[in-house]
């Protein structure tokens, strides 16, 4: 419990919530006479974490604050300037504000990212104190346990969201629909939660949250909302009484959270105080159902009969509904059934949906290429999604995911669908966050890049073929489980931090019967591990030697490190104990269902300590939290970059054992991983450009402008699934080799084969003012004599940017990018007309050469014009430069071909331009390589239609 002393600066700095700083002991001394400068002092260095984070978050908010409040004498928002404007504020003592500034450093800036289209303001910071119950409750809450200034940040970050909502009390309808982006297990819930508080205070009565399609994964949405938001009175329907009992019988009777009171306490029944209370449609252990005859919860009453429901008379009279709901057809189709049935107006409905993991299952899935004509059809999730937002006009959208690349795809032409039209704001990486970029080393770039190790030496071990066929890999990745959780009792016994959870993750596969495959075959390694007896010791000393020690006394921060394996002896068969306790260690999680046969379930909420094996497949990877995640053994492969990205549940916050996670996958999955890395920083680097709006207040870009900003580093990860990307095409293509192949003219088209022979005129001409030339690769495995000559990078995309095409899209995203390449990259072009022996057919092109005519085969009416490999080995040293920091020239390597089965007699005469493939392969040097960027972006197909608000 905190003194009156604490109690008086809590009750000051709340009063200043929207005057700004004020004199806080001033404000203090009703409830503190003693108040002054030295009690303030004392306060500080002592352990009152109260006022700390209080503080903390007070002088966050403070220095980000934008210019233009009284309070802020228009100093400019995060600078020294502004910082001692508040100390002035404050009156406060120089020795005061020196304990302030070492102990809360300036704050930066905050890292979120907004691209917005423009709106109208309405949410003002009267309004949010005026009508801040919920926030301010859990805002609170959040204080006992974050630092201040993150709460801080998630107070700006869910304001930024709920002014680009609409106005509830607003005579018109309008529709916003935006996107929040986050990192994988980063707390997007937190902000779930906060801006569920904001938009419930501000007037919305009606909110559904739509999580995963697992019931795992919704229970621990609702009970998270539900602890952190709802609160015991509302969960209740009453005040609760003192009396165990009564809380030991409620739907959390055996939550350690609940019956500890650590769920929030309103202190009071909303409803007899003039809040509005929250009545819930689903509980922790039930879905939504059918109402049948209490349909009446969801009918929505207007005291002022007269008068609409989202007139302030009665939309701040009535009570909220939430509904936390996974997405399934059946499900949602029951909701949107029993809102049809209601008595009230539903078009007078301030409504919010929340979309948690939008990128899953809510995109239209539906081939466009199957619709009927001016018919759209749409996939099972989308059509419900969609079905709602049609009957509630005045609900607002609100996706979010880490992964976005999805819901930018979506046509944003289709009014009925999800496309983020109003806002996409992406969230700052938080503080002590765990994430992609600290198993990869980009550059040296991550925020928490280790001193002499690098992020792969830290936590990432490669698992090469022969070790999956012995489990080598595994059995040592199991060793780690262990070591990490008597690392963890290490740390406990010296009293720096608890460890509730320890688990380990396996992920070899999504199907079930290999699931169970695994767990047997893993329960026989624990078995034979020798984990029980001294036999596994000198295993477990090598490991602790050669890894943990090394990596540990290097990136433990202030944890305890053993000085040698003897002194962690001790630990290791406690951690055994409580991994083993029961019939297994392994635990199986997937969607088989468990009947009641004795089998332990994963339970993080309600069990006390989970120190498991977890293998699984999908019900662990997307948007379900695995507590404790310690160490991963991920061999999954996947195509898609935003799939895989979800399945790495390593990522999170990882306090007091960062230097303990290990991460077991394949080479091949980790260059991956790191590709989607850099597609996911290239992204958040893209719209970081484009946040400061024009001179005249209009943005530089809008979410419409987002597409061309999605990247792929490597070809064979693509962003997203073909299915959710039928609206997506490749805007420009950086790679360094480029053969258009099947995208040549028909040969049945002689009038573009003829219009693509004249094209290469120039170049025809440019080669045959020189002699032949001999290229030999300097080993002597690769020769070819070739017509050759040298041009610039502007002739080169002059000719390609007027050639004719059998797909007109076929060599656009190429020639896109090949149009920004300037003089740095490429300082000029060679020309190679590689040539054949004498009994190949040749002619005259144009009336120029000989050249050789290169036949190829024809399947479908294309020629399939494929270049020699040989050829391209000769010529590479041509794209290196003398001097390395100079740039390299680019190489065309020009075929006319012809069909292999009628090549044209016309020895010694033009040959028929109309029977011509003017093929080629363009090579450019590595100064023309995306620096840090992709290597492809894409856009979408249709432009977007604005839409007036």
């Amino acid at each position: 419990m905190t003194d009156h002393v604490t109690q008086a600066y809590l009750g000051a700095l709340k009063s200043m919530d929207v005057t700004g700083p004020g004199p806080i002991h001033d404000l203090a001394a009703p409830i503190a006479p003693e108040a002054n400068d030295d009690t303030l002092h004392e306060r500080l260095t002592s352990s009152d974490d109260a006022l700390r984070r209080n503080l903390q978050h007070a002088l966050t908010r403070w220095d980000t604050a934008a210019p233009g409040p009284p309070w802020t004498a228009e100093t400019p928002s995060c600078t020294r300037e502004r910082r001692r404007h508040v100390y002035e504020q404050l009156r406060i003592a120089a020795g005061v504000a020196g304990l302030l500034d070492e102990y809360f450093p300036l704050t930066h800036e905050s890292g979120d990212v907004l691209i917005a289209d423009t709106w109208e303001r309405w949410y003002s910071d009267e309004l949010r104190d005026a009508r801040g119950y919920y926030w301010h409750h859990y805002r609170d809450l959040l204080l006992e346990k974050w630092e201040g200034d993150a709460v801080a940040r998630l107070d700006g970050a869910t304001t930024e969201i709920v002014q680009r909502l609409s106005d509830p009390t607003r005579e018109s309808a309008y529709q916003a629909k935006g996107l929040v982006v986050g990192h994988v297990q980063s707390g997007k819930t937190a902000n779930i939660a906060g801006v569920t508080a904001k938009a419930v205070d501000a007037g919305y009565r009606l909110v559904i949250v739509l999580t995963g399609a697992t019931d795992l994964l919704r229970s621990q949405t609702q009970r998270r909302l539900d602890k952190e938001l709802i609160g015991v009175e509302n969960i209740l329907r009453a005040l609760p009484r003192h009396d165990d009992a009564l809380l030991s019988h409620a739907e959390y009777g055996e939550d350690p959270d609940w019956l500890g009171q650590r769920f929030l306490r309103l202190g009071e029944l909303p409803d007899d105080h003039g809040r509005p209370g929250i009545e819930r449609l689903t509980t922790y252990g039930f879905d939504y159902k059918s109402l049948k005859q209490g349909i009446s919860a969801l009918d929505f009453h207007r005291r002022e009969r007269h008068l609409p429901y989202f007139a302030p008379e009665n939309l701040f009279a009535g009570d909220v509904r939430i509904a936390v709901v996974k997405k399934n057809g059946t499900i949602l189709k029951k909701l949107a059934a029993d809102l049809g049935l209601v008595k009230a107006r539903l078009g007078d409905v301030p409504a919010l949906i929340i979309d948690d993991e939008s990128d899953q299952a809510s995109p239209n899935t539906s081939n466009p290429a199957r619709w009927e004509a001016d018919r759209k059809r749409r996939s099972a999730i989308n059509a419900r999604i969609s079905e709602l937002l049609g009957m509630l006009p005045r609900a607002q959208y609100v996706g979010y995911t880490a992964t976005p690349f999805a819901n930018v795809f979506i046509d944003p032409h289709d009014a009925a669908d999800l496309f983020p039209k109003d806002f996409i704001l992406a969230l700052e990486r938080p503080p002590g966050y765990m994430g992609a970029a600290d198993f990869h080393d980009l550059d040296d770039s991550r925020p928490d890049a280790p001193g002499g190790l690098s992020a792969q030496d830290a936590h990432v071990r490669l698992v090469e073929d022969d070790d999956q066929r012995d489990d080598v890999r595994l059995q040592e990745a199991m060793d780690a489980f262990v070591l990490s959780g008597a690392l963890k009792l290490y740390r406990e016994a010296r009293g720096t931090v608890t460890f509730r959870h320890h688990t380990m993750l396996i992920h070899e596969t999504m199907t079930k019967a290999d699931h169970w495959e695994s767990a047997k075959r893993i329960h026989g390694m624990w078995r034979r591990a020798g984990y029980y007896t001294q036999t596994s010791h000198p295993r477990l000393r090598r490991l602790f030697d050669t890894d943990f020690a090394r990596v540990s006394n290097e990136l433990a921060d202030d944890h305890p490190v053993p000085g040698s394996f003897d002194d962690l002896l001790p630990y290791i068969s406690r951690a055994v104990g409580l991994i083993g306790n029961t019939q297994t260690p392994v635990l199986v999680v997937n969607s088989d269902k468990i009947e009641d046969d004795g089998r332990e379930q994963l339970d993080f909420d309600t069990s006390e300590h989970v120190w498991r094996i977890l293998v699984g497949g999908n019900k662990l990877a997307r948007g379900f939290t695995v507590e404790g995640l310690t160490v991963s053994y991920f061999l999954r492969k996947s195509k898609q970059g935003d799939t895989l990205m979800q399945m790495g549940r390593w990522f999170g916050f990882r306090r007091g054992y960062r230097d303990l996670v290990r991460l077991y996958t394949t080479p091949d999955l980790y260059e991956a991983f790191e590709a989607v890395v850099r597609d996911e920083e290239f992204f958040r680097d893209e719209l970081r450009q484009y946040v400061a709006p024009l001179d005249d207040g209009v943005p530089q870009v809008t979410p419409q402008d987002v597409p061309p900003l999605v990247g792929s580093h490597l070809p064979r990860i693509k962003p997203t699934a073909p299915n959710k990307s039928y609206n997506r095409v490749i805007a420009k293509r950086g790679t360094l080799n480029k053969e258009p192949k099947s995208g040549y003219p028909f040969l049945k088209n002689s009038r573009d084969l003829r219009h693509n022979v004249a094209t290469f005129e120039p170049l025809i001409q440019l080669v045959t003012e020189r002699e032949q030339r001999e290229f030999t690769k300097g080993d002597g495995t690769a020769s070819l004599t070739a017509w050759s000559g040298e041009t610039s990078h502007s002739e080169i995309v002059e000719v390609l940017a007027d050639l004719r095409w059998s797909n007109d899209s076929a060599f656009q995203a190429d020639l896109a990018w090949l149009r920004d390449l300037g003089p740095k990259e490429v300082a000029g072009w060679h020309v190679i007309a590689p040539q054949l022996t004498a009994i190949s057919p040749q002619a005259l092109i144009r009336s120029r050469g000989p050249f050789s005519l290169h036949t190829r085969g024809v399947a479908d009416g294309l020629l399939l014009a494929r270049t020699p490999p040989r050829d391209r080995t000769a010529v590479e040293p041509l794209l290196r430069p003398a001097d390395s920091s100079s740039p390299g020239h680019a190489v065309m390597m020009l075929y006319p071909m012809v069909a292999k089965d009628a090549p044209p007699k016309t020895s010694g005469r033009d040959v028929d331009p109309g029977t011509v493939v003017m093929a080629f392969r363009l090579m450019l040097p590595p100064t023309a390589a995306p620096a840090d960027g992709p290597l492809i972006t894409f856009t979408n197909k249709n432009a977007p239609k604005n839409d007036a608000r």
